[in-house]
């Protein structure tokens, strides 16, 4: 079998942890930050796990 090519922006987006679910960043923090409550800015910085519908990103980092 022929290695995998991991997707490149896949691999700086997402990371697996331990028990193999992949983690994301939450979106909506990059501009327009002073219309947005604190509170609402600091439940952006904590990181999620995917829905169960997007597992299929596990092929596209093969190796993390």
């Amino acid at each position: 079998m022929p290695k995998i090519k991991t997707h490149r922006g896949a691999a700086k987006r997402f990371s697996l942890t331990g028990s193999g679910k992949v983690r994301r960043n939450r979106t909506n923090k990059r501009h327009l930050m002073t219309g947005k409550p604190s509170k609402r800015t600091r439940r952006l910085r904590v990181s999620t796990i995917t829905d169960s519908a997007n597992r299929n990103i596990k092929r596209l980092i093969p190796y993390m």
